[in-house]
């Protein structure tokens, strides 16, 4: 069983944490009860509440799908995701997702953002705004500098994407392969704008799947103003970097 498991499974699920005790158990689990097989890669920035921990005990339960990285300290999601590439890439998998711990994302969405990628997206994105506003438990302030943003970045970029802020994604191994991960400037939301760019100028297929997002109902969120103000001017300094032929 377990090595059919290891022969059928292509993608990966990375999962970066910072303190998600009160999630790391149920999202493992509710990845790994999907029909589609997937491993799980945590990468957790030495958290304190003792996440990494638990994720140890989960692989005496899950010894070939659930993997850890455990890095020294809290160095940002867009570096922990360059990190869980760089693994994912070394460990040959075709398929490779970035997802919340905190159910934000439904894991049940990871076959529809793969299947998209078989079909032949090169990148698919789990889009809260490609068939409206599908966002739960958000304040309305919070929809509206989200879904805003995501126009300001198209009009700088010129790319065509409802939700470019979006952390619900399936990138193909070659996209990865293609980027340049080494130079990925950005550590926040930031992050998401810029793959996505590179991405886009590389002229690979992305395709919105849509999804509903739903707000943590556990644990404490990572935004902050800086993270906010880092997208903002973030994107013009990607815009000028491209027209420098600096990217």
């Amino acid at each position: 069983m377990h090595q059919n498991f290891i022969e059928m499974a292509k993608g990966v699920v990375i999962i970066p944490t910072y303190n998600e005790i009160e999630n790391i158990e149920s999202i493992v689990n509710a990845v790994f009860s999907l029909t589609t097989p997937f491993h799980v890669l945590i990468v957790d920035d030495n958290s304190p509440d003792g996440t990494s921990e638990k994720v140890l005990e989960l692989q005496k339960d899950f010894p070939e799908q659930l993997h850890l990285e455990k890095r020294q300290k809290k160095a940002g999601l867009g570096t922990a995701y360059v990190h869980g590439f760089k693994w994912a890439l070394e460990h040959q998998f075709e398929y490779i997702f970035e997802m919340d711990a905190d159910f934000s994302h439904n894991p049940a969405d990871l076959e529809r953002l793969y299947h998209a990628c078989v079909e032949g997206a090169d990148m698919a994105i789990g889009s809260r705004y490609i068939t409206g506003v599908n966002v739960v438990n958000w304040p309305l302030s919070r929809v509206l500098l989200s879904y805003f943003a995501s126009i300001y970045v198209n009009l700088i970029t010129g790319m065509k994407i409802h939700d470019t802020t979006a952390g619900f994604v399936c990138y193909k191994r070659n996209v990865l392969e293609t980027i340049s991960l080494d130079r990925i400037k950005f550590i926040g939301y930031a992050f998401q704008i810029e793959m996505k760019y590179r991405t886009f100028l590389k002229h690979f297929k992305i395709v919105e799947v849509p999804i509903i997002f739903t707000d943590r109902t556990k644990g404490q969120s990572k935004m902050s103003n800086s993270i906010i103000k880092e997208a903002i001017f973030g994107v013009i300094s990607l815009r000028i970097r491209k027209m420098l032929n600096r990217l």
